[in-house]
């Protein structure tokens, strides 16, 4: 097991260094340039679209519903347990580097969704399915590398990432309370079982209303620890900072390379906010709106919540803790850096009481991305069945296998296994989104047109050409059924 891990780690450690990197980081700064710097130019209107997109026609799901799946499995591990592994392994400078992530992120986000919205199609039920499957085969012309990515997503959301969510919830619980893994596994089936088997639409209910709450109540966490070091906030910066360039000596002894801060930051960075992997745009597609910007908008805004303030969150609470409650988390290589080192720093500065406080929190956030990833491997699952009822089953005891596993597997293994197979997906994904570009950036100029008039592909001298779908002939919410081949 420990060379499977090795192996596992080795290859992706290389990949990532070598090209996702590059690949990820280049793609953000060309969307950024190309949307005019859409994140800042328009965050106004992302914020305004997220508290404006709660209603929907019919029984459908809302543009609001989509974004909190987003945030549901984007919000999630990566946040708490993410931060504390990345810092360990590259030092304080790997939150800069998450934030580079997620700034330009936030544009590459933004392109995706819309790429999302504008090859949906209306599915045999009436919802939308859509994401990068899709609009590598209907943008494309390329149903190969749809069942590619739509199998490395499977195997992302499916399996490893379920593994990963499964496991620091089964890990928490045992640190903190002694609990045997395989009765947490009993537990997760127990609460995430029903709402898995009642589709996406439970998924839908569930993430709308779990998903914003929890997020609120870690950054006011987050929040009273700032207020207790308001003196520390500056110093805090700085350390990030000066840390990610290699110009000050990191905490407790850890490797604090350039190199190493940028490669576990980009590496954590991806896995939280998930720009550019191809995974929210799932979820994006199925929304009812009427621009397939503003979905856009909205997915962006996922991103800065996700990293920019749910991240950060996590980072200032490790670098303001009581350096020796946290002192064998960095010094020791066999005391897991993960959720447990967040819950210990939380503890030392704001005393015992938060611990449980933070178990409760970490076992929603995970809970709550079980959920969500299982939305998006259904997404894809029915790319590749065409819907057939066998594939609906298959996943679904797919999943339900996968968290068991979790709970009970060593962790290092999990994360390199969702690194890996997180690894395939995005480096699909970005190549599709660089060529498809051009169909974002002319949604983009129509919507900078006219904010309040509904998006008609047919004809519109804003786009590079027709659309291959009828979905968005007379604006997308009052269309006509619309095709349901992917």
């Amino acid at each position: 097991m420990n060379k499977l891990t090795e192996l596992i780690s080795t290859t992706n450690n290389w990949i990532t260094t070598h090209i996702l990197i590059v690949m990820l980081i280049g793609a953000g700064i060309y969307f950024t340039i190309r949307t005019g710097f859409v994140q800042i130019r328009l965050f106004g209107q992302m914020v305004k679209q997220v508290f404006d997109s709660r209603d929907v026609d019919g029984d459908g799901i809302s543009s609001f519903q989509a974004f909190a799946i987003g945030i549901a499995s984007r919000v999630g591990t990566g946040n708490i347990a993410g931060v504390a592994i990345a810092v360990t392994l590259g030092g304080p400078g790997a939150v800069f580097w998450m934030w580079l992530v997620a700034f330009l992120g936030m544009a590459t986000a933004f392109i995706e969704a819309t790429l999302a919205q504008l090859f949906k199609i209306r599915w045999h039920d009436g919802a939308f399915r859509g994401g990068p499957a899709f609009y590598i085969r209907r943008g494309l012309g390329s149903r190969k590398w749809g069942v590619v990515f739509a199998l490395f997503l499977i195997c992302s959301f499916g399996i490893s990432y379920e593994m990963v969510q499964a496991n620091t919830i089964a890990n928490t619980l045992e640190t903190q309370f002694d609990v045997n893994p395989w009765i947490t596994a009993g537990i997760l089936l127990v609460l995430c079982g029903p709402i898995v088997y009642g589709g996406l639409k439970a998924v839908a209910k569930a993430s709308e209303i779990v998903a914003p709450l929890m997020a609120i109540v870690y950054i006011g966490l987050a929040v009273a620890v700032v207020l207790m070091n308001l003196d520390k906030v500056g110093p805090t910066f700085s350390l990030i900072v000066e840390n990610a360039f290699g110009l000050r000596e990191t905490l407790g002894g850890v490797a604090g390379s350039m190199t190493a801060a940028m490669m576990n930051g980009v590496r954590r960075g991806l896995f939280s906010n998930e720009a550019g992997e191809g995974s929210a745009p799932n979820a994006a597609s199925t929304a009812h709106v009427t621009h397939p910007a503003k979905q856009g908008l909205i997915q962006s805004a996922g991103v800065f919540v996700d990293t920019i303030l749910v991240c950060s969150a996590t980072a200032f609470i490790l670098f303001n803790a009581d350096p020796e409650a946290l002192k064998r988390y960095w010094t020791s290589s066999d005391e897991p850096a993960g959720a447990d080192m967040t819950i210990a720093a939380l503890e030392s500065t704001l005393g015992s009481w938060a611990g449980p406080v933070m178990v409760i929190l970490i076992c929603v956030f995970a809970g709550s991305s079980v959920i969500g990833n299982f939305a998006y491997a259904e997404v894809n699952m029915d790319f590749l069945t065409k819907g057939k009822a066998w594939g609906d089953k298959l996943l679904k005891a797919i999943v339900i296998v996968s968290i068991v596993l979790g709970s009970v597997a060593e962790l290092k293994l999990v994360w390199n296994f969702a690194d890996l197979t997180m690894t395939g997906m995005a480096l699909i994904n970005i190549v599709s989104i660089v060529m498809l570009g051009k169909w974002a950036f002319g949604a983009l100029h129509d919507y900078l047109r006219n904010r309040e008039r509904p998006f008609v592909a047919t004809g519109n001298p804003s786009m590079p050409g027709e659309l291959p779908t009828d979905i968005w002939v007379h604006g997308g919410v009052d269309s006509p059924s619309g095709s349901s081949a992917p």
